[in-house]
């Protein structure tokens, strides 16, 4: 696919994904979420890829759908009809995101708003520019999070912030999403890309099929009472265990040095 609405570039181990339509705000019409499905996809499936990072162009994340062009063009057809759009749009790419195995940082530069929250709800980690506010904007619409925000919020800041974040609407800046733990750290503007950059190098050349048992780990678990998750532990600490990572590890200690994972 040639990508119109979105940047897409891998280096050293790090898909890095710009939403780029800073004219609209970046704002997330059916284009942009097919594109970043195919970006992801073809992350997820590229081996040398071990980290995935996502920002915006320009002075904003995103600013959700374009209210104009839904105002002006609402979908057409029965409910059943709709309803069967919707699926393939947002709903698809959480999936995927959740199927993922691979770290999934945000960094974002600014404004995330309605559609443009949901997507960086789907980051693992998010980090904020001192820019950036927040809303859920979707009730000042009559409308509900369709891309799944209120299964995944709920599982970020817990159900009563979730609640009260979705019911109203308001814009919450970058500090107090820190402090509630939506994103986990704040930095000057400036600073947002390298320190991203930083983190998701880290990351990159640690041992990557650990590291992808982790993720796959923490989500499950979310669902899994405690018996089933120390039983999906145990089986996905045999895998680690048989890795060369798992023996380079230990050596790199014993010899007092910076271990060199082969995410094998």
């Amino acid at each position: 696919m040639e990508f119109e609405n979105i940047l897409y570039v891998k280096e050293n181990g790090i898909a890095t994904i710009t939403l780029n339509r800073p004219e609209t705000l970046n704002s997330s019409g059916p284009r942009m979420i097919e594109e970043l499905i195919e970006a992801l996809e073809d992350a997820r499936r590229d081996s040398e890829v071990k980290v995935v990072v996502g920002t915006g162009a320009g002075r904003a994340f995103s600013s959700g759908g374009n209210v104009r062009e839904m105002s002006s063009s609402p979908m057409e057809g029965t409910l059943a009809q709709i309803r069967s759009q919707m699926l393939e749009g947002f709903p698809r790419m959480a999936r995927l995101v959740r199927e993922m195995d691979k770290p999934y940082i945000g960094a974002i530069n600014g404004p995330a708003i309605g559609g443009g929250m949901e997507l960086s709800n789907l980051f693992d980690i998010r980090i904020a520019s001192e820019r950036a506010f927040f809303s859920m904007a979707y009730v000042r619409m009559g409308q509900i999070p369709a891309g799944g925000g209120c299964y995944i919020l709920p599982r970020i800041i817990g159900i009563a912030r979730a609640a009260e974040l979705i019911w109203t609407g308001r814009r919450f800046s970058a500090e107090e999403a820190l402090q509630i733990g939506y994103v986990s750290r704040v930095v000057p503007h400036d600073e947002l890309l390298p320190q991203t950059m930083e983190m998701a190098s880290q990351i990159a050349k640690g041992p990557s099929v650990a590291i992808q048992l982790d993720k796959h780990l923490i989500y499950r678990c979310l669902d899994l009472d405690l018996d089933n998750a120390l039983e999906a532990h145990s089986w996905a600490a045999l895998v680690a265990q048989s890795t060369e990572d798992a023996r380079e590890g230990p050596r790199a200690w014993v010899e007092k040095r910076e271990p060199m994972f082969k995410g094998r």
